[in-house]
């Protein structure tokens, strides 16, 4: 390869290209960009309060288990409703829905 040649997997960026430079300085000077972020950031720790809590779901389910030979509705109904916030919590953070989980733009998942 010569010195003038560029490597394959190079990108020559065309500085001529119109609105490029000004489409990035929007995207970045976005404030509803800004504001996911930080509902995000919120939603994150609800999703790292909520492994935690279905841990012990687990466990409580296993020992009513272990014990009684029966599962306990109550707990199994709290499991599916923990799983399903925390499907939508994953949706929202990666892009894949708009509508942020519970405590804002919709209500607890019901577990039925």
């Amino acid at each position: 390869m010569s010195d003038d040649e560029q490597p394959r997997d190079h990108i020559v960026v065309d500085k001529e290209a119109p609105g490029d430079d000004n489409e990035l300085e929007q995207n970045i000077k976005s404030r509803s960009t800004w504001i996911r972020l930080l509902f995000m950031l919120i939603i994150a720790l609800f999703y790292a309060v909520s492994r935690p809590v279905v841990f012990a779901v687990i466990l409580s389910q296993f020992l009513w288990v272990l014990f009684t030979a029966k599962t306990n509705k109550k707990l199994a109904v709290l499991g599916h409703s923990l799983a399903l916030y925390t499907c939508e919590i994953i949706d929202f953070m990666t892009y894949n829905s708009e509508v942020k989980p519970f405590p804002f733009d919709s209500d607890w998942p019901s577990g039925d």
